[in-house]
């Protein structure tokens, strides 16, 4: 539905830098980076809002790389949702009408019926919601049956209630009206919950693509396994590979692995918070690295407790606010952190 082949543009002190892409039709698909990435100047190119420096936009087939927004096809909804305050959410949900030539109020009211915000038509912008303004944003999107819809941090400014039902929404709209959808967002728990595939761009560059559990389980590189939660990350060295266990050396230590390394290769090894079983024992069971410690920091973070462990190595620790009450964790008790060899993700 939508192919992007090398699209490089300048933007004052950015730059995108020769970006291929391919969305297909139907798919929710999931634009994610750090914030000043270049996502939404990438957007902006989709819908024909500024040329590209070199490259090409194709839409169903159809070169659109220089054409005006009115040709691409599609609609865009801004972070903001760029509601007119001085008219009312029915003349907002006209205008969208009035740019496509429809008349018939019988569409309007079926958008307004399916938003669930035909109570809101004589209201204005002003006086809604964050969610309700969003919902109007949508309908004055959707009335005009658009087969691409563009999505621009549209959560972001939602509290966390209404951002769950916002992504409800936005996924029934997904497959009840069969869009295809590119949404762009620095939020992984919305791109891992939404996203049948997401691209991750860093710094104008295209770094990874992927299914979810591709981008978060199996990052191609250390910049995207630390966007994405790897916060532990060990240099080592492989000193011994068989049948996809890696014996790797860190420091003074010495921790197992799954993955496919020479023995002598040099890696990173990352391992995210939340994969690390923290006991006042070391148990016998499945888990391969059992490594004696003591806490150095706790913090509390709502119903989840962070708590770091000196093991020779640093390793941040991420338990339930329950397990740590019950362990008596604190700085200063002796602890041991324990992992899966398949928790750990290795790279070059």
């Amino acid at each position: 539905m939508i192919e992007i082949e090398s699209l490089s543009r300048k933007w004052k002190n950015f730059a995108l830098d020769n970006l291929s892409l391919k969305i297909e039709s139907g798919e929710y698909f999931v634009i994610l980076g750090p914030t000043g990435a270049g996502k939404t100047l990438l957007l902006e190119l989709i819908a024909g809002f500024h040329s590209p420096d070199s490259g090409r936009i194709l839409i169903d087939g159809k070169e659109v790389t220089h054409l005006p927004p009115e040709k691409h096809d599609l609609v865009f909804v801004y972070q903001d949702y760029s509601l007119f305050p001085h008219m009312s959410v029915k003349k907002n949900i006209e205008f969208g009408m009035r740019m496509k030539k429809i008349k018939s109020q019988d569409k309007l009211l079926e958008i307004a019926n399916y938003l669930k915000i035909a109570h809101l038509l004589d209201r204005y912008p002003l006086k809604l919601s964050g969610g309700e303004q969003q919902r109007v944003a949508l309908a004055r999107a959707l009335v005009t049956d658009p087969r691409i819809l563009l999505l621009d941090e549209p959560l972001s400014a939602l509290d966390p209630r209404t951002q769950e039902s916002a992504r409800e929404l936005l996924l029934d709209l997904h497959k009840k009206k069969k869009l295809t959808v590119l949404h762009i967002t620095h939020d992984q728990t919305e791109a891992r919950i939404m996203a049948d595939r997401i691209a991750v761009i860093m710094d104008g560059k295209l770094i990874q693509v992927g299914v979810p559990e591709e981008i978060f389980e199996k990052p191609v590189d250390s910049r995207v396994a630390n966007f994405v939660g790897f916060e532990n990350v060990l240099k080592g060295r492989v000193i011994s590979a068989d049948r996809g266990l890696l014996r790797i050396e860190t420091g003074e230590l010495i921790i197992d692995a799954s993955g496919d390394m020479e023995v002598g290769s040099q890696v990173y090894a990352f391992l995210r918070p939340e994969n690390i079983v923290l006991s006042k024992t070391s148990t016998q069971s499945s888990i391969r690295n059992s490594l004696q410690g003591r806490v150095t920091d706790v913090w509390t973070l709502g119903a989840l407790v962070r708590v770091k462990v000196d093991c020779g190595i640093t390793l941040n620790a991420l338990i339930t606010r329950q397990s740590a009450e019950e362990m008596g964790i604190f700085p200063g008790v002796s602890i041991y952190a324990q992992f899966k060899a398949s928790s750990v993700h290795v790279l070059r």
